[in-house]
């Protein structure tokens, strides 16, 4: 099983983070207003990790 890097995981537990305070915005710049979805907040670390260039597991595909 693939696993994500030290970095990675660091990087979604802030994102996490912002999400249980209430700062974390969704969109471009934060633009579309504040994320109520836990898997929303889990979806924009994953994706900023990405970004980012670490380690992380390709999505799994229903084959």
């Amino acid at each position: 099983m693939a696993k994500y890097s030290k970095k990675a995981q660091k990087k979604i537990g802030i994102v996490m983070h912002e999400f249980k305070e209430g700062t974390l915005k969704s969109g471009k710049d934060g633009k579309n207003g504040k994320v109520t979805s836990r898997k929303q907040a889990i979806a924009i670390g994953i994706s900023e990790a990405k970004e980012a260039g670490l380690k992380v597991p390709p999505e799994k595909t229903d084959h």
